[in-house]
Parts: C-alpha cells; sequence; structure tokens
C-alpha cells in the first residue's frame, strides 16, 4: 500500500477515511479540499479507464457519487481549463490508489489536488482501490461516506453511509441542466483530426441545420461534436414543452432534437419523459416526424417515452474499453461508457422499438431505432472525451437524418 510520503497534497498528510454501506472502513490521506469539515455522502462508483480524469470529474453524470479510479496512479498530467465536460468539477468525491507527487505535462495549469481544492470537492488516496472495487462488485454499488474529519468514528461514518438515500428514485437532472436556453459555440478544435469522420474528411457542411439538445447534464464534447458538423446548437432547459419544440420544428427554426446524457433514475425525470413521449406521437404540422437522437440517460428517456422500462444494474458500466456490436453492420466497436441504469430489451421489443446495439460483456442493451420515424439512442458515449472514436459516426448519422439521407 501506498505511504504517505507518496502524496503530493502536503508534507504533512491529514488522514481520510471513506466508509462504505457494508461497514468496511478504508483509511487513507486526503487531499483536495483538506481541512475544510467536508463530509461526502453518495452512492461509490468505479470507473476503470486508464486516462482522462479530468473529464471524467466534470461529466454531470457523475453527481451524486463518489468516483472511485482502479488506474492505480492517478493526476500525472495535472489539470487545466480546456479538458473539461462542464463548468465544475461534478463528483462527490475521488478515490485513487496513489496520487502522483509531481504532475507533468506542458497543457497543466495546476495539481489535480488543487482543481478539487478550488471546487471544494475531497480525495482520499493511499487506499486499495482495487479491493474497494471487489467490494462494489460483489455487493452491487453502494453508499458510501468520505471525510477528513476526526471528529466522526467509523461507526458514525458507516450509519452516514448505510442511512443514504438510493440512487433508484432520485431525480439529478435539475442540479446540473441548464436553467435557460443558450447557444453552444464551440467545436473541436485542434482535436478533430483526432475524429475519422467521413464529415471532416469530406470538408465542414454548411452551418444550417439548428439542433435543440435538451440539456440533461450534457457533456461539452458531446455538443463540439455537433457543431464541428455543420451544426448551429441551441442548449434548452430539460422541461421544455413538447408544444414549444413542434412550434419551432414547424417554423423551420430547429432541424432535430437531441437529448444529452445526465445523473440518477431516468424514471423520475417524468417531464423529459413526457415531452419526448409527445413529440414522438405527434408530427409537424406538415406531417413530418422530428429527427431525434438520444445519448446515455437520452437513450433511457426515449426508451422510456415509448413504453419501454429501465432497471438499476448491479455496478453499472463506468471505462473506456467496453465493447459493443452494432447489430445491423455486424461492426464491434470499443466504446466509452457511464451508466447505472440500463432499458430491459424484452420491454423494448413489446414497444415497437428495434435494438442496433448489445454490450458484449453482459449483454445489455446500448442502442435501439424506431422503425417509423427518424428516432433512434445509444446507450453509450460515442464523443469519446475520454475514450475510443469508434461510434463518432453516429452524429454523422444524426445530421443524415436531419437532411433525409
Amino acid at each position: 500500500m501506498p505511504t504517505p510520503d507518496t502524496v503530493a497534497s502536503s508534507s504533512t498528510p491529514r488522514p481520510a477515511r471513506l466508509a462504505l454501506a457494508d461497514g468496511s472502513v478504508h483509511h487513507g490521506v486526503a487531499f483536495g479540499a483538506v481541512d475544510r469539515g467536508v463530509v461526502s455522502v453518495a452512492e461509490v462508483v468505479f470507473n476503470t479507464a486508464t486516462s482522462g480524469y479530468q473529464e471524467s470529474l466534470t461529466d454531470p453524470s457523475y453527481t451524486g457519487q463518489i468516483l472511485v479510479q482502479t488506474f492505480p496512479l492517478i493526476g500525472n498530467t495535472g489539470c487545466n481549463d480546456e479538458d473539461v465536460e462542464s463548468g465544475r468539477v461534478q463528483v462527490a468525491g475521488l478515490v485513487v490508489r496513489e496520487l502522483t507527487r509531481r504532475h507533468s505535462n506542458y497543457r497543466a495549469d495546476g495539481s489535480l489536488s488543487d482543481y478539487l481544492a478550488r471546487y471544494g470537492v475531497l480525495g482520499i488516496a493511499g487506499v486499495d482501490t482495487r479491493a474497494i472495487t471487489r467490494i462494489l462488485r460483489t455487493g452491487g454499488s453502494m453508499a458510501g461516506a468520505l471525510t477528513d474529519n476526526a471528529d466522526l468514528s467509523d461507526v458514525d461514518l458507516v450509519a452516514k453511509a448505510r442511512n443514504a438515500p438510493s440512487m433508484a428514485g432520485q431525480n439529478l437532472v435539475p442540479l446540473v441542466g441548464c436553467a435557460k436556453a443558450g447557444a453552444f459555440a464551440d467545436d473541436l478544435g485542434q482535436w478533430a483530426e483526432l475524429k475519422p469522420s467521413a464529415t471532416t474528411e469530406a470538408g465542414a457542411r454548411p452551418r444550417s441545420l439548428r439542433v435543440l439538445a435538451l440539456d440533461c447534464g450534457a457533456k461539452s464534447n458531446i455538443l463540439r461534436n455537433l457543431v464541428e458538423r455543420g451544426c448551429v446548437v441551441e442548449v434548452m432547459p430539460h422541461q421544455t414543452s413538447a408544444a414549444e419544440i413542434r412550434r419551432r420544428f414547424d417554423a423551420g427554426e430547429v432541424h432535430g432534437v437531441f437529448i444529452s446524457n445526465g445523473p440518477g433514475d431516468p424514471a423520475a425525470v417524468e417531464a423529459t419523459i413526457a415531452t419526448l413521449r409527445d413529440l414522438i406521437k405527434g408530427s409537424s404540422s406538415q406531417g413530418r416526424p422530428i429527427p431525434m437522437f438520444g445519448i446515455c440517460l437520452g437513450h433511457q428517456l426515449l426508451s422510456l417515452a415509448i413504453g419501454a422500462k429501465t432497471y438499476k444494474l448491479k455496478f453499472g458500466h463506468r471505462g473506456i474499453n467496453q465493447p459493443v456490436l452494432n447489430t445491423e453492420s455486424g461492426r464491434v466497436e470499443i466504446t466509452s461508457q457511464n451508466h447505472g441504469f440500463a432499458v430491459d430489451p424484452e420491454s423494448l421489443a413489446a414497444a415497437g422499438a428495434v435494438a442496433t446495439h448489445v454490450h458484449l460483456n453482459d449483454g445489455t442493451l446500448s442502442g435501439f431505432r424506431l422503425k417509423d420515424r427518424p428516432v433512434f439512442a445509444v446507450q453509450y458515449h460515442p464523443e469519446a472525451s475520454p475514450g475510443p472514436h469508434d461510434a463518432s459516426y453516429l452524429f454523422d448519422a444524426f445530421v443524415d437524418a436531419m437532411t433525409g439521407g
């Protein structure tokens, strides 16, 4: 186990503890928002990615969760204000085995510890993260309590973890979605050349397609991918009414609707489900269906809108090397994933949808489309931030749907 000397947060490390609802208590040293009396009580989940910790920390889908990184050394590239998926750190806490003593990257603005401290988030290092992961894989995702407050006993911390509300039934979208409409204009910038897209190879499309993005906690790189393909993106509150969206589609102000990722239990996001149900059942005044594309939570919300059901996975899928089979092309994609709920495939089939993607590790549903209208969604993250670019073609497919291709 790493000693306190391997932790860079201070010359005199402050003890920290993570208590799990199973009664286990894991002792380490604090970093980030140290000595502020922080007690974070949240669902504890693990991510197996070997890179991209800053993108994960700022992903709104991690709201209400303490993140365990299984990769043994975290923080070596520091942090900056560009490699972010939202405007702040979203996790409730961070758990690592070893925090690098000195970051080294020409793009870094500071250390991981300083970055967490800026946003008041506590981290713990020097614990056996793979042992914690085994607990979560065996017992399932469970609540935990993280603190560096020595006044709380181990018994107190375990009690806090056991009394934490379940993630099931929680609507966390209002905590991270936008409150008012706004434009999003950033494209992929210097990273565009890394994206194997037929769109960019052929040159950027004219900016004529207008996408209305329902913001349930959208990752910035998803929106960047749409802008990169010539879309004018307007981010809207998740509870925007179907009548408003249909009015704008009829007026030619909107050519497609995107439904974003986000945190919490999808079944609890009732306002957005009702909007999507209305949009799917109806058409424009000209009888044209509205093209729609959902990612992660958006995939689940669209499924619920057509009458399918969702359920909580035992420990979720969080990593950047998850294999998915595209059942229509026969192609296997290595994907980035971050979700704790999934769509029941039998209920989806009963609702008349077509399963298009299947997770090869456990057979769970990873994508679907409707037979009679341009509506499709995937459970994983084709924007690859972090992760591989195998699925970036899905953004091109959305553009084609809006253009009638």
